[in-house]
């Protein structure tokens, strides 16, 4: 950016110029005022929890009218303005205007920097234009609902991914019986990070590894990278001398040469077309997939935890839903999709659990051109050029205008999967009520339907063993490259009779 252009925007910023345009205007969050709770950016106090900052851009919105107490924006020192939005209908203008073409918004990888480094640029979630629409088409087909549920392919990969599960919660039984006792503490997300990291590995790629393996070795990397991630995209530079002045370098070192040898070992399946390579039609050469294969590694274990971390939580305090899916799936043996689909209360558990804790909190945009954006209402709002946009997903399905009893007959910061009967009665399909649970647009994500087959077949496993009651009225929030039940999912198991 040129002088001449900062100095422009600058004196902008101070006579206080709103940047955008349009009937739907968004509003200036103000950097000054008690009882806030944080700064509306982050920085090396706070950085840690994101929600907060996005809670704090709303924090003085309600004096606001219309739109303008839902989309809210920073605009100082001469830097491009920034977007936050809560407004789906906002929102999913914004993702289904996602490209590369004029006039479109380009995922903003700003706050992927730590994960680009730590696992390439070259791969499907952080690169933009004919490189992303490249990695589109290498890594999408597996995914595919059509690829995954094919009657043949489905049900040996449903076995194997059945077998791992059975195998891991027969271990936690084996173990609540030789205690003696009725009721056992235990934290589940650790066990179901496990579980999601064996899944992709020995079922998904076809890979080698032990449960041990996973659980000493490769789980506490990638863990630790994930962290590194973070702290790498808010303060590279401070947290590197801190690593340096504390030796932490060298154990980061050996967590990355861990992840490469996982990545080796997801790789290894594909010469003998092991798991879902049989599916991969491609001639590029296993080092142009590197990249993917480890943000599908930290990304989809990543996600998948969080996404059953959560419903087990909030199954944890309604245990009257517990029985109701028992009652479902006591006499599934396999869960193939027409099982699955007739599971309704389990289904209407997993939309609330992606409506109310979605995985993915946010989604980044960013303005490559002054843009005019239309909702489907034909509201217009004019987006400059540069603008980052962080798509709030969080805050918009908990907000009381857009999910709360007048629509779905329920509040809207209450886990109620019958919210989603009292829609279908309405004629209200998960289409137009969208909780943006993996994302929405061209940008969708791939692994919905593996994410959804894994997670329904965990939480459905768990449930047909199990009795857990949530430790502590209710789960609060962490937030870091996803979000997860902050306790580790704490619960007083016991074995059903």
């Amino acid at each position: 950016m040129s002088f001449q252009a900062w100095s422009a925007r600058l004196w902008q910023q101070i006579r206080g110029v709103n940047p955008f345009d349009g009937d739907c205007l968004p509003t200036r969050v103000s950097l000054s005022g008690f009882g806030r709770p944080t700064l509306p950016f982050p920085h090396l106090w706070n950085y840690k929890n994101p929600i907060k900052i996005f809670e704090t851009f709303y924090w003085d919105g309600q004096k606001e009218m219309g739109s303008g107490k839902h989309n809210r924006y920073i605009y100082l020192a001469g830097l491009p303005p920034v977007l936050l939005t809560r407004e789906p209908a906002v929102i999913k203008a914004v993702l289904g205007a996602t490209g590369d073409k004029p006039g479109q918004f380009d995922r903003d990888t700003s706050p992927m920097a730590g994960i680009a480094r730590a696992t390439g640029e070259d791969s499907l979630l952080y690169s933009n234009g004919l490189t992303w629409r490249r990695q589109k088409r290498l890594s999408a087909e597996p995914f595919s609902r059509a690829n995954l549920f094919q009657p043949e392919k489905f049900h040996g990969f449903e076995q194997t991914f059945r077998k791992t599960v059975a195998e891991r919660l027969e271990t936690l039984r084996s173990h609540q019986q030789a205690s003696g006792e009725r009721v056992s503490r235990i934290q589940f997300e650790p066990e179901i990070k496990v579980v999601m990291l064996e899944m992709l590995v020995n079922n998904f790629f076809g890979g080698h590894v032990s449960e041990k393996e996973l659980r000493n070795r490769f789980v506490p990397a990638i863990e630790m990278l994930i962290d590194h991630m973070i702290s790498d995209t808010v303060a590279p530079v401070s947290l590197a001398l801190f690593r340096m002045l504390t030796g932490r370098n060298a154990i980061l070192k050996q967590k990355m040469a861990d992840f490469e040898a996982l990545t080796d070992i997801a790789l290894s399946g594909r010469a003998e077309g092991l798991g879902l390579w049989k599916q991969f039609q491609s001639d590029a050469p296993d080092d142009a997939l590197r990249s993917n294969i480890r943000v599908f590694l930290a990304g989809a274990m990543e996600a998948t935890t969080s996404f059953a971390s959560w419903a087990i939580a909030h199954l944890s305090r309604a245990t009257d839903i517990q029985d109701q899916i028992y009652e479902e799936v006591k006499e599934i043996s396999v869960y193939d999709p027409d099982k699955l689909a007739s599971a309704s209360t389990l289904n209407r558990v997993l939309e609330e659990t992606l409506r109310l804790t979605p995985a993915l909190y946010f989604l980044p945009r960013r303005a490559t051109v002054d843009t005019w954006l239309e909702m489907a209402d034909h509201r217009k709002m004019f987006i400059p050029k540069g603008t980052q946009l962080r798509l709030d997903v969080w805050h918009a399905n908990r907000c009381e205008e857009f999910w709360g009893k007048t629509v779905t007959g329920y509040l809207a910061e209450t886990f109620a999967p019958d919210r989603w009967e009292v829609l279908a009665k309405k004629g209200i399909t998960a289409k137009e009520m969208l909780h943006f649970g993996f994302g929405h647009g061209p940008r969708f994500c791939p692994g919905r339907f593996l994410g959804l087959l894994e997670v329904g077949l965990v939480v459905g496993a768990v449930v047909k063993i199990f009795k857990f009651t949530g430790v502590g009225k209710e789960a609060q929030a962490k937030a870091g490259v996803s979000t997860k039940p902050a306790d580790g999912v704490l619960v007083d198991l016991e074995l059903r009779t």
